[in-house]
């Protein structure tokens, strides 16, 4: 069924709009989430996690049922009767639940802001691995726009003077560090995952659909092993949904809905736009995380590394075509 241009434009934007909605409330409600002071116990990462994987699969399912008039025979011919092309899934997922724990971290040791500049540097991971891993070649625009990411982020971490050199600064440099490791670690993570991912779906003719119900099922197992390893006592003691509220079910919730929005994105919109989106998400995550959040101090050295990473996310975008399903799960 093809849509009518108007329609197309509409979806095409209604959908960008969603996607920055939902990365800029993502990224804003983890961090509120991880430093807000309760009396009760926080609530367990792991724990999140898995409610995100399982949500995500209940949503994809719903969507297969209604797209076969709610027959079950599809699933049971491409996850059922096709064990090894549901085994391939096995480690993808498994790297995106790992990313998914690193970002807990990141978002509890790094304001919004660093964190949203930080993170686009799965933009140079995931050229790197689609140049060796798919054989892709980057243009000149792209090549140059991975200098000007390298650069813009090496700017935002640049550490500033500071005026007293107390142990809270010092306790706060060690908070910084972990937080910028987890997310480095996420972003290498999720540049390979990413291409991987997108090799399968380009050897394989599956539902973009049925391929999530199957990252989602290996990355619930992964993720109940994680907190079972990691969180398995606390979880014994007050259970696996202690320290849920509405804030906690609203992360999960966003976990769940992101890969489902990008879906639509990759589907309507392209690169430029999506690059568009992006940007518009650091500056709207910069600006909260400044005037309401008020965990973020920002320095002419971010604001010069920050518009560096947005003209790098253009730039890169301007000459790359959208991929079939690629980053449809993030």
């Amino acid at each position: 069924m093809v849509l009518p241009p108007a329609h197309s434009s509409r979806l095409k934007y209604v959908s960008l709009g969603v996607l920055v909605f939902q990365t800029t409330s993502l990224v804003l409600t983890m961090r509120y989430s991880r430093t807000l002071k309760e009396d009760g116990p926080r609530y367990l990462a792991s724990s999140a996690v898995v409610s995100a994987e399982v949500l995500k699969i209940l949503v994809c399912t719903l969507i297969v049922f209604m797209e076969n008039n709610f027959s079950v025979r599809l699933l049971k011919e491409e996850i059922v009767n096709k064990p090894v092309e549901t085994l391939k899934l096995a480690i993808p997922a498994g790297i995106y639940t790992l990313q998914n724990n690193l970002l807990y971290v990141a978002l509890s040791n790094l304001d919004a802001a660093t964190y949203q500049v930080t993170y686009q540097l799965k933009i140079l991971t995931t050229a790197l691995f689609s140049v060796s891993m798919l054989g892709k070649r980057l243009g000149l625009y792209q090549w140059l726009s991975l200098l000007f990411l390298m650069a813009g982020v090496t700017l935002v971490q640049w550490p500033t003077e500071s005026e007293v050199d107390s142990e809270q600064a010092v306790l706060s440099a060690g908070s910084q560090f972990v937080g910028l490791m987890a997310v480095l670690t996420a972003c290498l993570s999720s540049g390979f995952a990413g291409v991987y991912f997108e090799k399968i779906l380009k050897e394989t003719k599956q539902s973009v659909w049925v391929r999530n119900i199957q990252l989602g099922l290996f990355g619930f197992v992964f993720g109940i092993v994680g907190m079972t390893v990691y969180d398995g006592e606390r979880v014994r003691e007050s259970g696996m949904f202690q320290g849920y509220n509405t804030i906690t079910c609203t992360v999960v919730a966003l976990q769940a809905l992101g890969g489902l929005v990008i879906a639509v994105v990759i589907k309507y919109a392209d690169n430029i736009l999506k690059g568009f989106a992006t940007s518009l998400s650091i500056i709207v995550s910069t600006l909260i995380s400044y005037f309401l959040l008020e965990d973020f101090n920002p320095t002419s050295l971010f604001f010069m590394g920050a518009m560096l990473v947005i003209a790098a996310t253009f730039l890169y975008s301007n000459e790359c075509k959208p991929a079939n399903g690629s980053a449809i799960k993030v």
